[in-house]
């Protein structure tokens, strides 16, 4: 089965990082503690599975392959519902405390004041937005339906219906539009401020930074169950780009917690939306036109996040970027293990890190340029389950009649 690999191309850009502190100003470690207090407070809390995969790694010739699965996530299916939820009680908080300040209110509104429904009527005054590929939305969709307020969802033409059907059960209104990802961001932008409906995005631009970084601080909840199951670090962390929000706050979060021990930081994307890959060669934040939508819908994205390529820039090593083809027999890899390994069910996006690990572990000049070793442990971050069981099932049939 792995042999399926060595005909698809990996690209690798070998980028020296500028190392600095944003680790730790832009994503200050109270944020993250803030984040992790709050969200380990929400019902139906559970820390994700971090699995082994050894019969992999036995046969990748690696010391240890690590998956942290994010599927069974608050039963949502992705690691987002750690960010957009919680970022969307962030901006509550300040809003409803703005709106009772103004009419004498002296009391400090507390997230778990919004989260009991004790400001229940000035919560539903309050409409939150934001674009997504599917999973962002829904997190900010689930949270919104539990706090109470109205939600307005910008999706793209390529975003499929299961993924709109999701969210609008969850009470969100989902507005679909012509173009990509980039051009939901703007008109998600463009009619909240001409409503004074409030955007909650995963991503920042200049002069919008805090809801971003609520979302990225959320992330650092699955950090903090990793830290706590493991007695050292890996070695290596391949991890999906999209924006680079997830990204940023695994690797900020790894670098809080040990330091010049945090494992090289690999970032990988889908060779058709590639921006960070290009703001590495570029070494500066780069945007790139999406010409044709790859499969990994949740990293389909041309823009990078300002504050998210901060931290990458001075924490990442390795920028690579993937083809479509090898993200179906990474599915099917998962689902029909060997060698004792655990059945895991992960969705397009989930694992093109583990595809580019596997990638780099057989090809030899890649290996030894990522300084891929027997002795090295890498983490892969499992950041969906499957999200939409019809495109999943549609690419596995794709897959069987090649």
């Amino acid at each position: 089965m792995l042999a399926s690999f060595d005909q698809a191309k990996l690209d690798h850009f070998g980028f020296t990082p500028h190392r600095g502190d944003a680790y730790r100003t832009v994503l200050p470690p109270a944020a993250f503690g803030d984040a992790a207090a709050e969200i380990r407070a929400w019902q139906g809390y559970v820390a994700t599975p971090l699995l082994h995969l050894n019969g992999l790694a036995a046969s990748l010739g690696l010391g240890g392959v690590l998956y942290k699965d994010e599927g069974p996530r608050f039963g949502l299916g992705s690691f987002k519902a750690l960010g957009g939820a919680y970022a969307a009680l962030r901006v509550l908080q300040h809003e409803i405390g703005k709106a009772l300040a103004a009419k004498g209110w002296t009391s400090a509104v507390t997230l778990r004041d919004i989260r009991e429904g004790c400001f229940a009527e000035e919560a539903a005054l309050i409409t939150l937005v934001s674009a997504t590929d599917g999973n962002h939305g829904r997190s900010l969709a689930w949270g919104c339906q539990r706090f109470g307020a109205p939600c307005r969802i910008y999706i793209h033409a390529e975003v499929s219906e299961g993924r709109a059907a999701a969210m609008r059960d969850l009470g969100a209104h989902v507005v679909r539009i012509d173009g990509d990802y980039d051009d939901s961001v703007r008109l998600a932008r463009e009619e909240a401020e001409a409503n004074g409906w409030f955007v909650v995005s995963d991503t920042s631009w200049e002069g919008y930074s805090e809801p971003p970084r609520d979302v990225m601080a959320g992330y650092g909840v699955l950090v903090g169950e990793i830290t706590e199951a493991l007695d050292r670090a890996p070695s290596h962390v391949f991890l999906q780009g999209g924006v680079g929000g997830m990204a940023a706050a695994i690797c900020a979060a790894f670098r809080q917690h040990w330091g010049d021990a945090s494992p090289r930081v690999v970032i990988v994307e889908p060779d058709r939306a590639a921006c960070l890959f290009e703001s590495a060669k570029a070494d500066e934040a780069t945007a790139v036109q999406i010409q044709e939508e790859t499969v990994m819908a949740g990293l389909s994205c041309g823009e990078p996040s300002g504050m998210a390529w901060a931290i990458l820039r001075e924490e990442a090593e390795d920028f690579v970027t993937i083809p479509d083809a090898v993200v179906a027999p990474t599915l099917r890899l998962l689902a029909s293990p060997g060698a004792g390994d655990p059945v895991i069910e992960a969705g397009e996006s989930a694992v093109a890190g583990l595809a580019a690990a596997i990638m780099a572990a057989r090809n030899r000049s890649l290996r030894e340029a990522l300084k891929l070793n027997n002795e090295s442990v890498v983490m892969i971050i499992g950041s969906e389950g499957i999200t939409d069981a019809a495109v999943h099932a549609e690419m596995m049939q794709a897959l069987d009649h090649a």
